[in-house]
């Protein structure tokens, strides 16, 4: 009997998928095995193994998603989620890893606005570090060892515990984790005055793709360099940063005013460009702009000035009536408390309290005012989505970071920007199937403010991910060139040298994602 030309090939291409399918069965059953032996070895617990069988999986892994937007568009899962306890057991999972070639991905909070730590496109599976949250404050020396599990709500309410004057220049969000916040730099309100987080980063614990712990003697300084603004998972898995705490007032001052089109808002906001960055350094004033419903019905524009000033009120009102007295702002608008109550201590150690949503976010550097005729067109932007669906944070720099070489740590956002833009939108559960018109409006709008921020490159802000800036080819091999389409948006010049420290500690490039630092020649 003949066989025709084009059923052979097809029945080839079936047993191919047969075969492969099985062969991926065998080593995930493999994997499970390597696993539980090497726990065994280790004398830990394997209920700290979670597999698609356990009826907790799926809590465990919906539990730390803050961004439903990525997952529901993957098509693979993690058929395994580890909750290590100890270090043996990221060593454990490193060694399995490599043995049996499954993709290994780290999670600290779950709010990488890509999903890069809990999604992929080839099988995968998660080391939670949820368990790894111990806090260690030494008040005398004022430092910190914070492990990488833990949340920057932890952090703030354990450091406020042991001291009325001493905190720790971070972001707001309670939730967001200490791992990928710290190694992506860690931009906060009191940044102007005390820098970002990775400024203050002094050691650190790692397990390379070797399984080896190193501190940062025996790490050497590329390696503590690159994990400092870097992000950490490029390089190793970062299980706890060693950070000098910084002493503020027992009284700080905040602020909320709001002010609307009828109002003088784009007045207001221009001239805030010219404030934001050169007023006392005590003070951040941030914004935050949504198309909102006035109270006759009507659409308008809401500028919400968000800031604090640390210090009393008596010494801020001088500030704000002889260099931004354009706001108005009077001494009704203002609060006097102790810092912790500034970052909602209420809530700071619920790490689930965060409402979970579908959304997109990208990120500008802004470096010559935008004019009013500029701002009133973002207005007309705002306007095209629902009342509070999108809005924009401008966060203002200067002051010390200023200060500090572009050059000192891979954060490379120094002298020169006025503020960073975000850009979010979001939507519901039952207005997904129309998440694309929301992501066009969000392109649109980007490649609109093109005119206005940063040019070559045009500077991203690496903890809030975009792939759509560029990605690796993660089932192949990654160019140079090709890593430099996002690399050098995020981390400028610094980029090159992160490529060698890359080339230097992980060659075969055990730890990557879409935006990693790939192991590439330079040439």
């Amino acid at each position: 009997m003949q066989i025709s030309g084009s059923l052979f090939p097809f029945s080839l291409f079936l047993a191919f998928i047969l075969i492969s399918g099985a062969s991926s069965a065998h080593n995930k059953n493999d994997f499970l095995e390597c696993l539980n032996l090497q726990f065994q070895k280790s004398n830990s617990e394997s209920d700290s193994i979670y597999t698609p069988q356990n009826a907790s999986y799926s809590s465990v892994l919906q539990s730390s998603i803050r961004n439903l937007r990525p997952e529901s568009n993957s098509r693979q899962r993690p058929f395994v989620i580890i909750t290590p306890e100890h270090e043996s057991q990221i060593q454990a999972a490193i060694y399995c890893s490599k043995k049996y070639g499954i993709q290994l991905k780290v999670r600290s909070g779950g709010h990488d606005y890509e999903g890069l730590s809990y999604i992929s496109q080839t099988p995968f599976f998660i080391v939670d570090m949820r368990n790894l949250r111990s806090i260690s404050i030494d008040t005398e020396k004022n430092t910190a060892w914070v492990q990488t599990g833990a949340t920057l709500g932890e952090l703030y309410y354990t450091i406020a515990e042991k001291s009325k004057t001493l905190a720790f220049t971070a972001g707001v969000c309670p939730t967001v984790g200490v791992g990928g916040h710290f190694s992506g730099g860690g931009y906060g309100m009191m940044s102007r005055k005390h820098g970002i987080a990775a400024d203050h980063i002094i050691d650190a614990k790692l397990i390379d793709a070797n399984g080896q712990i190193h501190d940062r003697e025996s790490m050497g300084e590329d390696l503590f360099w690159a994990i400092r603004g870097g992000g950490g998972t490029s390089f190793g898995i970062v299980v706890a940063f060693k950070v000098k705490l910084i002493v503020i007032p027992e009284t700080v001052t905040v602020f909320n005013v709001t002010r609307t089109l009828d109002q003088n808002a784009t007045q207001i906001v221009h001239r805030w460009q010219y404030v934001a960055d050169k007023i006392d350094e005590n003070l951040l004033l941030r914004l935050f702009i949504r198309s909102i419903n006035s109270s006759n019905g009507k659409r308008t524009i809401g500028a919400f000035f968000t800031s604090l000033y640390l210090g009393p009120v008596d010494d801020l009102l001088p500030i704000m009536q002889e260099k931004f007295p354009e706001l108005g702002l009077v001494k009704e608008d203002c609060t006097e408390m102790p810092w912790i109550e500034a970052n909602h201590w209420t809530v700071l150690l619920n790490r689930t309290q965060v409402s979970r949503s579908y959304f997109k976010g990208k990120s500008d550097y802004v470096k010559q005012p935008i004019p009013e005729y500029g701002l009133e067109s973002i207005w007309k932007f705002l306007n095209q989505e629902d009342a509070n669906r999108a809005e924009l944070q401008f966060s203002p720099y200067g002051g010390i970071i200023d200060d500090i070489s572009e050059s000192e740590i891979p954060f490379p956002h120094r002298s020169g920007n006025i503020f960073m833009i975000h850009y979010g939108v979001g939507w519901s559960q039952e207005e997904n199937a129309e998440s694309q018109r929301h992501i066009d409006w969000i392109r649109r709008l980007y490649n609109f403010m093109a005119r206005y921020v940063s040019k070559s490159p045009r500077a991203a802000y690496f903890n809030y991910r975009d792939l759509d800036i560029g990605m690796n080819n993660i089932k192949g091999n990654t160019s140079y060139k090709q890593a430099s389409v996002w690399g050098f948006k995020y981390f400028k010049n610094n980029f090159r040298r992160l490529v060698h420290i890359k080339n230097k500690v992980d060659p075969t490039n055990f730890f990557r994602n879409e935006q990693s630092v790939p192991p590439v020649s330079l040439w």
